[in-house]
């Protein structure tokens, strides 16, 4: 048993040490993962490009899959696209390389808001990753029928993350 626990450590431990989870200008991430909400769930997959040592842009698109039956929706109010900026501080507060923390704020076809999300990069290629959002600003005022709601609340996602350097 011992030989075992050897070989995993030789093996997973200089993976572990060898990810980078936010390179700085030019570093370019894509996600792909799930998206759980209140009432659905489904697909999200997003993009970063690293403009500065803590500084990014992208895209996130989500797409619900699975919606309460009771609720009457279309394909508008499964569907949701923003732009996005982040502030990565995982340089700044001086954690590993290999992890991120990255507040931001998006902007969509559904409202303004606001992300926060957590890398870690297990290779230089290949981590995992979770984010939480919520909108600041809705852009419909009145009371939101139940598929209105659909990517105009509290959102979860979840999933892997893939480094284009």
């Amino acid at each position: 048993m011992k030989p075992n626990v050897f070989v995993f450590l030789f093996i997973c431990v200089p993976i572990f040490i060898w990810g980078q989870a936010y390179s700085g200008k030019n570093d370019q991430k894509f996600q792909v993962g799930a998206n759980v909400q209140s009432n659905g769930s489904g697909i999200v997959a997003s993009y970063d490009y690293g403009l500065g040592e803590n500084i990014s842009i992208g895209a996130i698109s989500s797409y619900l899959l699975g919606v309460n039956s009771s609720i009457d929706d279309s394909t508008r109010e499964r569907f949701d696209v923003k732009a996005r900026f982040s502030a990565h501080l995982g340089p700044v507060i001086g954690i590993s390389d290999a992890f991120d923390i990255y507040p931001g704020l998006d902007l969509g076809l559904k409202n303004f808001g606001f992300h926060t999300g957590a890398r870690y990069f297990f290779s230089d290629g290949f981590g995992v990753y979770t984010e939480l959002g919520f909108p600041i600003a809705k852009y419909e005022t009145d009371a939101l029928t139940p598929a209105e709601k659909l990517h105009n609340q509290f959102v979860i996602n979840l999933g892997a993350s893939f480094n284009f350097l």
